[in-house]
């Protein structure tokens, strides 16, 4: 599967009546987009609001993050079996509004949502303050369950970036990257002389709130399968959960995975990179030794020397994390396990709920139990109502003059476990 990205760089974004990119200006129609979304009668009310690098603002409490896209040619559509058909994606070309994101705010879903600062130091542990965000502002109506509200913020997330990302279809990006995975016999042969390494990705899925979705399917719902990498720049991975802000992988992270990009640069270089397993993460020791098992049988089946794993979320899933390692392991494949740590303020609590002498190859995200300050900001969009309770917090983290005490645990993306973030550590 052979899938071209074609990046298109955007310097500015303006609100007003138009929705267009003109000299890599990005103009969006408000009323276009508050329409979109209150399609949904689910919704109440939206604000669209702006958040550049550099500005005063914080925004929280942060649902989901995602980066426009559009499908040229190829088949399917972005984010396929939630905004359009089930077909099958990760072919042909899909051109990228690079440098923007939408994201989802308003009243909190899960106790386990976020904080974006876009200057200050809050602002270094996220990858987004970096960004121009075009925030999406819901009022959920009255008595709305839980479950419907993640639902109802999250399409309307993904219909607002699929939306913005139709204004790059017919254009010219500013560079393509092209990216291929052969069916497997031929890549298996493609460099016989190279380790032929894989990589594990595990997705969230324990439920109650902490969900991924393959092509629009609960991933909690299926066993460890394959998939091409291309399909999964193509947004066949979606985030649905409410995990801790630092390590949850938001869509913008799924469609951006570096552990993907980077093997893509060494294929043919150092290794061969045959393809992703996706695996998910579950809650009953039944399930997790199931999908362990599955996932060490495809990594032998694929006839695989190397593999990489990455983590999601912390607690419950590091025993998935240490299973699947033990297990590949055990079948004679050396492992990397990425993950991130919860060692106490002080940092000499032990990093992970579980561990295993096999695993002796680890690259760490941070310690997310790291208390940082964040200084007041001249405008929060979305509302402070929630500082003290989401995960991170604590009763008086947000203080009279608007500054707030809190882990890292409250960033979003501050320790992500696919390595998108700045944290890590070195054994002296």
């Amino acid at each position: 599967m052979r899938l071209e990205v074609g990046n298109i760089y955007v310097k500015d974004v303006v609100l007003g009546d138009k929705t267009a990119l003109e000299d890599h200006v990005l103009y969006l129609n408000t009323k276009e987009l508050k329409n979109l979304v209150l399609e949904d009668e689910r919704i109440k009310d939206v604000n669209v609001v702006l958040a550049k690098p550099g500005e005063s603002k914080r925004i929280t409490p942060v649902k989901d993050v995602i980066e426009p896209r559009v499908k040229v040619n190829g088949g399917g559509t972005i984010f396929p079996g939630i905004i359009g058909k089930v077909d099958t994606v990760g072919s042909g070309r899909t051109h990228v509004l690079k440098g923007t994101a939408v994201v989802t705010v308003g009243k909190i879903v899960g106790f386990q949502e976020g904080i974006i600062d876009m200057t200050g130091p809050g602002a270094e542990y996220t990858p987004f303050s970096k960004l121009l965000n075009i925030c999406i502002v819901l009022e959920p109506i009255n008595g709305l369950k839980q479950h419907d509200y993640e639902t109802s913020a999250r399409l309307a997330g993904l219909k607002v970036a699929a939306f913005i990302g139709q204004v790059a279809k017919d254009l010219e990006p500013d560079e393509i990257l092209t990216y291929e995975t052969k069916p497997i016999t031929e890549q298996l042969n493609e460099y016989p002389d190279l380790p032929k390494v894989g990589y594990v990705y595990m997705l969230q899925t324990q439920g109650l709130l902490h969900d991924t979705y393959v092509y629009g399917v609960d991933a909690k719902q299926i066993i460890p399968t394959l998939i091409y990498p291309t399909e999964v720049m193509d947004g066949a991975i979606v985030s649905g959960n409410c995990v801790s802000a630092c390590d949850k992988n938001t869509t913008y992270h799924h469609l951006n995975n570096p552990i993907i990009q980077e093997l893509y640069k060494h294929h043919g270089v150092d290794l061969n990179f045959i393809g992703v397993i996706i695996t998910n993460e579950n809650v009953y020791l039944a399930d997790k030794e199931r999908s362990s098992n599955y996932t060490a049988k495809l990594a032998k089946f694929l006839g695989l020397d190397g593999v990489i794993i990455s983590q999601e979320g912390f607690g419950n899933p590091d025993t998935d994390l240490i299973m699947n390692c033990k297990k590949i392991e055990l079948n004679g494949i050396k492992t990397v396990i990425v993950t991130d740590e919860y060692a106490g303020r002080d940092g000499l609590s032990q990093s992970l709920a579980d561990a295993d002498p096999l695993a002796t190859a680890v690259v760490t995200g941070g310690n997310a139990n790291e208390v940082i300050v964040l200084p007041p900001m001249d405008e929060v969009i979305g509302s402070y109502a929630y500082v003290n309770t989401i995960a991170g917090g604590f009763d008086g983290s947000l203080r009279a003059d608007g500054s707030i005490e809190v882990e890292i645990q409250a960033i979003t993306g501050a320790t992500n476990e696919l390595g998108f973030n700045k944290l890590s550590a070195k054994t002296i």
